[in-house]
């Protein structure tokens, strides 16, 4: 199939389809991939230049697969070579802002899979008796973060092993420079690359009837001389599709300029049609009477901007930024100037965002370019992009109010730290426990992961390890900054979680201590008799590691010698641990406590305590009911609730399964997990946001459950 076969097709009478416009040759080989035609390839690689219509092909494929816009299309009038079969409809799980294991995910929801890690997706796909469809579009645009470059991670973490999986039929939309490399992994004959830049695959008449479209007063074009003539429409027409030389945005900026600002066009000049994305900018520009490059300094903020695009608010402190000047009078006055490039989106408030919290009602609206292709256009014209997203990054910092991240654009909160990155700046930025906190966690993990591990500070990677948590508990910034606190304690930064105490946050809890032990099979809270009652002393011990100190790094605890008991928490641990002592039979035989021996440690502070675990005193039953707190637990997850109201004032999500927990009379918690023991003082008065704590997933303790779990579905 080629070309000629779009004229073919119009030869024979076919309508062309009423969102693609054309493209006969590449909508018959998807609908053959489809069907599965015999000698049809098993995969199927889309690719072509920015702004080569690839997008709007899927989309108009999709159109024909799904069941509901099948019924709206004219289907009988369309060449019968073009239209899938009535199947049911592809998965398509879009990558747009995602992460790769995020769409991986995608998938293994959408089909129900049992997979517990993502190298298990694939397999089970595998295992399937019938083929499965999937449709992945709009590969260049995944990525939470722009610079992380999420789509060559998409391609080589999730497109190629499902390429390789004889039961998925996959389409994929992926840029040029990522094309090769997903088809040259399989074999001849199970792939297609379909380039819609290429002679064979060009649609020179579809090109034209897109302009002409695009110029009739029928279809939402104002009346002007050029557009209600059908002759003119035409031959105008035709000289922006030659002129354009195949690229959809090429022609889509040239009709939206003329449109806007029809005033001093000549149909029959030539030189005024672009002819690539660039000269449609500067043409533009000239027009209106604007030099071109205050166009595009003006669009350079757009040319960065992040996520769903830029607050308008935010635009011009940008743009005076990046020129070096102050912009706003071009701002001012470049209105019609930048409109036909620019894209407005009205974004509803998040009912989790702080701005909601504070009061603030309604949306915002948020500026981005109208494909981007033209960003790239614009960021390739720039002297030092490095240097532009240096002065982005200061610009977005200066705007913080008082530094304070409660009160900063949720924009600049959310994707600081992505503009830093670009910049080769995210290191230093990333020592701020308040950002950490207050920062959307998916596209924070996404930049920090872009950075090679050698380069990030402690307080960095106590965050990377906690990202997934974060991520996976859809927890608002209160309950991110206190699963923050604990990791900074848990990892000897005990400044950064005073930090975290300081800023506001009404925390639920106070890390008291932790300490890094392994095979702790249950825990108990309870107390020691002052020193010489009943013959006992409590004098600290060497822990686990041969030191007294625990991980708040303060060395040894002396012992109390007041004559209140002494809290401590005793760890049923492994025979042979450092510092503990066996437990005895009811007969006094070791032999028949199973292995199993006690380690006391201090509840209210760092560090082991050498003394007899049978000289501890558990909580009396009346001690236990009149406390104010009680607790639940799951193999994962434990809430905190006050015994008055029955309201959780505390909730616990761990990476890692709980293996003991216990709640002392006085509010401290102790939850003993596969990595070790932490105490936490319970603080909250008031009810607390309970994080989400998604179904759970079966599989062996020490699997690579966060796959699943952390966040990749968020």
């Amino acid at each position: 199939m080629s070309a000629s076969d779009e004229g073919n097709a119009a030869a024979a009478g076919y309508a062309p389809h009423p969102y693609v416009g054309g493209r006969t040759a590449a909508l018959r080989a998807l609908a053959a991939w489809r069907m599965r035609w015999p000698g049809a390839p098993r995969v199927v690689v889309l690719t072509g230049n920015p702004g080569s219509g690839r997008s709007r092909l899927v989309t108009g494929f999709l159109m024909m697969c799904d069941p509901g816009y099948r019924k709206q299309l004219p289907l009988d009038d369309l060449d019968p070579a073009t239209v899938p079969p009535d199947l049911p409809p592809p998965a398509v799980p879009t990558p747009s802002g995602r992460t790769a294991a995020q769409v991986l995910w995608l998938i293994a929801d959408h089909f129900g899979l049992s997979a517990v890690r993502s190298d298990d997706i694939c397999p089970e796909l595998a295992t399937r008796e019938e083929p499965v469809t999937i449709v992945v579009p709009d590969v260049d645009r995944a990525g939470p973060v722009r610079a992380a470059d999420e789509p060559a991670r998409l391609v080589r973490e999730v497109l190629k092993p499902l390429a390789a999986t004889e039961t998925v039929q996959l389409l994929a939309d992926v840029p040029r420079e990522l094309a090769a490399e997903l088809a040259e992994a399989l074999p001849p004959g199970q792939v297609q690359i379909i380039d819609l830049d290429a002679p064979e695959w060009a649609d020179p008449k579809g090109l034209v009837l897109h302009a002409v479209t695009a110029l009739d007063p029928d279809a939402g074009a104002p009346e002007l001389p050029f557009t209600t003539d059908p002759a003119v429409r035409r031959t105008l027409a035709e000289a922006l599709a030659r002129r354009a030389d195949g690229s959809r945005l090429t022609v889509q900026l040239a009709v939206q300029s003329l449109l806007m600002q029809p005033e001093g066009f000549d149909p029959a000049a030539g030189s005024l049609l672009p002819g690539s994305v660039g000269e449609a900018l500067d043409l533009h520009a000239r027009r209106l009477g604007a030099d071109p490059q205050t166009l595009r300094l003006l669009l350079a903020p757009l040319a960065f901007a992040e996520g769903e695009g830029l607050p308008v608010q935010l635009w011009g402190a940008l743009a005076n930024a990046v020129a070096g000047r102050d912009m706003s009078q071009d701002l001012a006055d470049g209105m019609l100037l930048a409109a036909p490039f620019i894209q407005p989106v009205e974004q509803a408030e998040d009912a989790d965002d702080e701005a909601a919290e504070d009061g603030a009602e309604g949306g915002r609206t948020l500026l981005r370019l109208q494909h981007p292709g033209i960003a790239e256009e614009i960021r390739s014209g720039l002297p030092d992009v490095r240097d532009a997203q240096t002065k982005i990054a200061m610009a977005l910092l200066e705007a913080v109010p008082q530094q304070n991240w409660s009160k900063a654009d949720p924009y600049i909160r959310d994707h600081l730290a992505a503009h830093t990155l670009d910049a080769g700046l995210l290191p230093q930025l990333l020592t701020d426990p308040g950002l950490f906190a207050h920062a959307d966690p998916v596209t924070m993990r996404a930049a920090i992961e872009a950075v090679p591990l050698e380069q990030l500070g402690a307080p960095a990677r106590t965050y990377l390890r906690t990202a997934p948590l974060l991520t996976r508990s859809q927890a608002p910034p209160g309950m991110r900054a206190a699963f923050l606190e604990t990791a900074f304690v848990e990892d000897g930064l005990a400044p950064y979680a005073e930090a975290l105490h300081t800023l506001g946050f009404a925390l639920p809890w106070r890390t008291l201590w932790s300490v890094p032990l392994a095979g702790v099979r249950a825990v108990t809270t309870g107390s020691l008799p002052q020193e010489g009652e009943d013959g006992a002393t409590a004098e600290t011990a060497p822990g686990a590691d041969g030191a007294g100190a625990g991980a708040g790094g303060e060395g040894p605890v002396p012992a109390s010698g007041t004559a209140a008991p002494r809290p401590v928490a005793a760890f049923v641990v492994p025979e042979g641990t450092p510092g503990s002592r066996t437990v005895p039979g009811p007969d006094g035989d070791s032999s028949e406590a199973g292995g199993s021996a006690l380690l006391l440690h201090d509840l209210l502070r760092p560090g082991y305590v050498d003394a007899d675990p049978a000289q501890v005193r558990l909580p009396s039953e009346e001690a236990k009911a009149a406390a104010p707190y009680g607790f639940s637990r799951g193999a994962d997850y434990l809430r905190v609730w006050a015994r008055a109201g029955q309201e959780v004032v505390a909730a616990l999500l761990s990476d890692t399964p709980l293996t003991g927990a216990d709640l002392s009379p006085d509010g401290v918690l102790v939850v003993a997990t596969e990595r070790g023991v932490t105490a936490r003082q319970i603080l909250a008065a008031a009810p607390a946001v309970t994080p989400t704590v998604p179904a759970q997933r079966t599989g062996a303790a020490g699997s690579d459950a966060s796959d699943g779990l952390e966040g990749d579905h968020s």
